[in-house]
């Protein structure tokens, strides 16, 4: 809603006023937590992130996993919230 108000006025001004904000905002934070759960999948099997790496070396495997998330937070900002 904050990147709307700031940077899409004219979006929000629009869902705002036809009542159809709320649903917008959830529509795309749905779309995130999907695309996000599926790009921290992808890749971590592409990286060998698995729960016998999280056994053996939780430093090791707590490193990748949130270079991985945060990975993926930047490409969904990029992708579907800063459209």
């Amino acid at each position: 809603m904050q990147y709307l108000k700031e940077y899409k006025q004219f979006v929000y001004l629009n869902l705002l006023t036809s009542g159809r904000l709320n649903e917008y905002l959830a529509s795309v934070d749905e779309q995130a937590e999907d695309m996000f759960s599926r790009l921290v999948k992808e890749y971590a099997d592409k990286q060998g992130v698995t729960e016998q790496l999280k056994a053996e070396n939780q430093i090791e495997w707590v490193g990748k996993i949130n270079n991985i998330r945060s990975r993926a937070v930047e490409i969904i900002d990029v992708e579907l919230i800063c459209v």
